[in-house]
């Protein structure tokens, strides 16, 4: 089994009183799968099988090839419902993939030499951690990288800056909003500040 498969079967017990059965007596999580050409199916995965593959940060961006009872279909990771507190899964949802017909993801954002900008006296900012993305299944990159080996202070790193990989396009910039995804700033008190304070 690589790092993005998951075993799943079919199941016919429906209902939030069926899902809460599944999770306590068999440590199953109730997860359904929709899109494509095929009617919504319902199906269950065991609990460590989730946990283990979500403990790859590029699940969440990657095709999963997901084996319902032998029959094998491709799937991205559209939703997942966690316990408030526990933090485990409760439910997934899944959307197929189909070949040749583009797909919207979200996608981790990397951000690269940060303490390069760090080193000229700033403070980072991360207002975006990841971007949604459209493009074919693929061209579905497992994360976008923004350097920040230039960025001076008073930088705002938008967008419309970086370069989305090849058959790739941001979302959020074809529908006109150029959002900004980090930016550089002074610290809030200055090293000298709480120097003289000290001193004080």
């Amino acid at each position: 089994m690589n790092d993005f498969t998951l075993n799943a079967e079919a199941r016919s017990d429906l209902g939030k009183g069926a899902s809460r059965r599944l999770r306590r007596l068999a440590s199953l999580v109730p997860a359904v799968v929709y899109g494509g050409e095929k009617a919504p199916e319902s199906i269950s995965m065991l609990a460590k099988e989730v946990a283990k593959l979500l403990e790859n940060e590029a699940a969440f961006s990657h095709v999963i090839e997901l084996n319902v009872g032998g029959t094998k279909q491709n799937v991205l990771i559209k939703a997942l419902q966690r316990h408030p507190a526990k933090g485990h899964v409760m439910h997934a949802d899944f959307v197929r993939v189909v070949a040749g017909q583009k797909l919207t993801a979200i996608v981790p954002i990397h951000f690269l030499n940060q303490e390069a900008a760090v080193k000229k006296g700033g403070e980072i900012s991360h207002t975006e951690t990841e971007l949604e993305v459209t493009c074919l299944p693929k061209d579905l990159p497992e994360f976008i990288e923004v350097d920040l080996a230039n960025a001076e202070v008073g930088t705002i790193v938008h967008l419309s800056d970086l370069t989305a990989p090849k058959g790739v396009e941001f979302v959020a910039l074809a529908h006109g909003n150029d959002l900004a995804v980090a930016n550089v700033h002074l610290p809030r008190i200055a090293p000298e500040e709480t120097a003289e304070g000290a001193a004080e």
